[in-house]
């Protein structure tokens, strides 16, 4: 796929590709790295390019460390505080998390090995087609049946299915959760509370032979968004998880293979420079719901008013933002290929935020998530680039 022409609002940005190695190429690799191929089930239309696979040393175990919010670009200019992830920077890969880029996609992504159209979801809030409801893809809150709504099979009910001990490790709400339903299910939720925990389970299942073993964690992304990505607080929590992560590759059984990665990267925002749709009559008019994420706003437009919403959007956001079309958004390749059903669930207008600028929606949106000041879900490559570390205990 051929990047399109540069637009004047489309600052420094980086076009998704799906033909190349992403977010969702990394849990495919490991599988196969282990023994077990994939895809495990016959390919659909939907199937990963195979320009997007990885290719990882042979194992027999297999950890893989999921650090939320951490952009390659921020671990890179933040690498003083990370003196373990800096060590791995030099035989790193930097990949794409796939768009938009926030959570609920990127583990959509991870978890499926399938681009964001392929596995369906579309947005940290998207809307629920042939309904006026908007679904919260991370809290789930009365949401259709997970299964269906992400039909695919998963990287973990893969490994689950061919024997390997497959555990993944998180949060005890994670457990049973929506978003763990549709996109990581398979294999054992072990619950553990804070890092520490994690990285001591991790270390219990990891002696399993033939295992996968999947660790989470999300306070790097929660300190971003209420201190900000360039904070010292952000670089606190940054050498916090360095020193656990570099305790985890050294208690390793030796000859483990250990991959650390990130769902999507981040970028601050100044509360100057966020628009409050409430409060401004050309984001109003015709407008349903606004949905999406702060720095990827996803439109809903009432019957009949798609086009004059679409117009209004880019006056009103001229040189601050590409406001395309849901039918420009799909045909620029942003989603890679959409499934017929998951059409409906993207905004009839698709607004990608420039640097430094995010639109809000007091009518709908919580006092905490308008006033946060890192964010992420656009394309600058802050947001888009994240890293895939990888090393093998007890090699030199």
């Amino acid at each position: 796929m051929t990047a399109p022409a540069r637009d004047a609002a489309e600052h420094d940005w980086v076009w998704p590709r799906y033909d190349r190695p992403t977010l969702a190429s990394v849990l495919p690799a490991v599988l196969t790295s282990l023994g077990v191929p994939w895809p495990s089930e016959p390919s659909t239309a939907y199937s990963q390019d195979p320009g997007a696979r990885l290719v990882l040393p042979p194992t027999d175990r297999a950890v893989v460390v999921l650090i939320d919010g951490l952009g390659d670009r921020l671990l890179r200019r933040r690498a003083g505080h990370a003196p373990f992830l800096r060590s791995l920077l030099g035989t790193g890969r930097t990949l794409a998390a796939g768009f938009p880029t926030t959570t609920a996609t990127s583990m959509g992504s991870f978890g499926t090995g399938l681009p964001p159209g392929a596995h369906g979801l579309v947005g940290y809030e998207v809307r629920v087609p042939g309904t006026d409801d908007i679904l919260n893809e991370l809290s789930w809150e009365d949401g259709p049946v997970p299964e269906e709504w992400q039909p695919h099979r998963t990287v973990f009910e893969a490994a689950e299915a061919a024997g390997l001990a497959t555990a993944r490790i998180g949060p005890d709400f994670f457990d049973g959760s929506g978003l763990t339903r549709a996109a990581l299910r398979g294999g054992t939720f072990v619950a553990a509370h804070d890092l520490s925990e994690r990285v001591d389970a991790t270390l219990a299942w990891a002696a399993a032979p033939r295992s996968l073993t999947y660790l989470y964690w999300g306070d790097v992304d929660k300190v971003g968004h209420v201190h900000g990505c360039e904070s010292w607080q952000w670089g606190d929590e940054l050498e916090a998880v360095d020193a656990e992560l570099d305790r985890l590759a050294h208690a390793l059984p030796p000859g483990t293979a250990l991959h650390i990665t990130a769902d999507h990267g981040m970028v601050d925002v100044p509360d100057e420079n966020r628009i409050d749709a409430a409060l401004d009559p050309d984001l109003c008019a015709g407008v349903l719901r606004v949905a999406g994420e702060p720095r990827v706003p996803q439109v809903y437009a009432l019957p009949g008013a798609a086009d004059e919403v679409l117009g209004a959007w880019r006056q009103r956001l001229a040189g601050l933002a590409l406001v395309l079309s849901r039918e420009d958004a799909v045909g620029r390749g942003l989603f890679g290929p959409v499934r017929e059903e998951v059409l409906g669930r993207i905004g009839d207008v698709v607004a990608l935020m420039g640097a430094g600028h995010s639109v809000v929606d007091s009518r709908v949106h919580r006092p905490d998530l308008i006033d946060l000041r890192g964010v992420h879900g656009s394309l600058t490559p802050d947001e888009l680039e994240i890293p895939l570390l990888s090393l093998t205990t007890g090699s030199s």
